[in-house]
Order: C-alpha cells, then structure tokens, then sequence
C-alpha cells in the first residue's frame, strides 16, 4: 500500500509484504514502546484484523491480531499486556473512521489462507540482546546466548544464596515463564529441557524460592525491562531446539483465577463499559489461557 496511518503514540507504514510500526517517544507514550522502538510485521504473521470503538470517548482501535507463535514478545506476554501496552493496537480519532476502516479492509485482504493457523516458527523478531533488568532478588542479563541469575544480598533467599548465582543457555531450556509485575509480584522462570525434549519440573512451588526465578515485586522487573529480556529468550531457545508443543501459556494461569476475571468482564459488559465485541474479544483471550 505504501501509505502511513498515524495515531496516538504510534504509525503503521505499509509495505507490500509487511507493516513498519514506530512508536513514539514522547512523555506520555509506554516506556514499553520507547524500548521496542520500532518493529517491522510481515503480513503472514497476523491472523485478522480488528477495528471498534477506543476506551476513551471519541476514539477508535485499530488492531491487528497476531497468529499464536508468531511473535516471542506476545507469546512471552500470553495475555497479561494491558490495552495501553498492546503493540499491535493503533489508537485514531473518530473523524478518521473512514480511513480506518479501508486500511482495516486492505489488509485484512493481504492475509493468507495461513491466518487461522498457528505459525510453526517465529516471524517477527524480539528485542535484540544483549538485556538486563533488576529483579527483586538478583540482576538478571541476556546476551544472546546465556541467561545469567546474579542474587542480591538484601533480596534473595538463603536457598538462592546456597545453590549459588546461575547461568542458563538458551539451548538447555525448554520453556519461561513470565508473570507480569502488574498482576502482583511476578516472576521470571526458566525450565530446563528433559531428556523427552519437554520442560523438565520445578524444584519448589515457589518462584521466590527456584534458583531458576527471579521474582519482581514493586518497582523491579517492570514490564519494559523484563518482558523484552523474556521475549529475546524465547526466540533464543525456539532458535536452539524445537519447540514444545503447547508451551507458554498453559500452566501460567489458574483456572478460578482465568473465571474470576471472566466474570469482572461481564459486569463491565452488562455496566455498558464494554461493547459485544471487546467483551467476545477478552473472554476468548482469557479462554486460550487454560
């Protein structure tokens, strides 16, 4: 298409193959934007493309829906990112519906019969080593190749202490785990990969208390550190070996927690606070969550 759509906080360039999105970087924008700079979407990645109403008044959301797979940022955020912090969701004024609405047309034209499928390899590309952030309870760096635990002396536990700071190839892993620090605490988990290929059970029950976590808590492993360090580990470790099916999401979630949530949903759709469509949307996010 060749043409560009600016909205709040970002713009989609369109090219024949893919789509150039770049964030701004202004004060208001996500400090999770200012890290991804920008991130070129080849159309083979997206499943569909969605347009309604924006959360404020006299808004709209254009968003396009990556296929599961596709993007190791999303997979590594299975779900948790707010609507603020999606990427893939550009936010226009009403009086630009029209316009809106043919891009949303034209490149729901450009997908392939591959839409409905999940991608069997990843098509965007994550957030480029080397990484680091602080955790609550150790420093935790990315370089490419080796994930690297160093415990804090006010943090960490004395079983973190005793096992000693530790270092994971991407190769010997086979699945993380991150929980956003928005949802409570959080916490960064790796699961080395068994001698069957699949992730190989914790220790302990507690992230807090796994020398393969680092857990965040207020003001450490904010969402724009640790989530791109996830995601660039994920890549690594799809990169080194084949992927297990079914990993990421599944065991992340509670089911009494994912209907808990379910539940708050339909009260904000009976409120009037949600439209049909955002509501189907987010009830059908939270469902692929079990």
């Amino acid at each position: 298409m060749g043409d560009v759509l600016a909205g709040m906080h970002s713009s989609w360039e369109f090219d024949t193959d893919s789509v150039l999105i770049r964030f701004e970087r202004g004060i208001r924008t996500p400090k999770l934007f200012h890290v991804l700079g920008e991130r070129r979407i080849p159309y083979e990645a997206l499943s569909s493309v969605q347009l309604g109403p924006g959360t404020r008044r006299g808004t709209m959301a254009l968003r396009a829906v990556p296929r599961p797979g596709a993007d190791p940022l999303l997979d590594a955020a299975c779900g948790q990112l707010r609507e603020a912090t999606d990427p893939y969701r550009l936010v226009l004024p009403d009086e630009r519906a029209s316009q809106a609405d043919y891009y949303a047309t034209e490149l729901q034209t450009l997908l392939g019969p591959q839409a409905d499928h999940p991608a069997e390899r990843h098509l965007v590309t994550a957030p480029q080593a080397p990484l680091q952030f602080k955790a609550y309870d150790g420093k935790v760096s990315f370089d490419g190749e080796t994930v690297s635990f160093r415990w804090s002396w006010t943090g960490a536990p004395s079983t973190k202490w005793k096992a000693g700071d530790q270092s994971f190839t991407a190769g010997e892993l086979a699945e993380i785990e991150w929980r956003s620090p928005e949802n409570g605490e959080g916490h960064l988990r790796l699961r080395r990969r068994g001698p069957d290929g699949l992730p190989e059970p914790s220790p302990v029950d507690d992230p807090g208390e796994d020398p393969a976590s680092v857990v965040f808590g207020r003001g450490y492993g904010m969402v724009h550190e640790s989530l791109p360090l996830a995601a660039a580990v994920l890549e690594a470790v799809h990169a080194a070996g084949p992927a297990v099916p079914g990993d990421g999401c599944g065991e992340r979630f509670d089911p009494a927690d994912i209907a808990a949530r379910i539940r708050h949903l339909g009260e904000l759709h009976t409120a009037g606070l949600l439209t049909d469509e955002e509501f189907t949307s987010k009830k059908s996010e939270l469902l692929a969550l079990l």
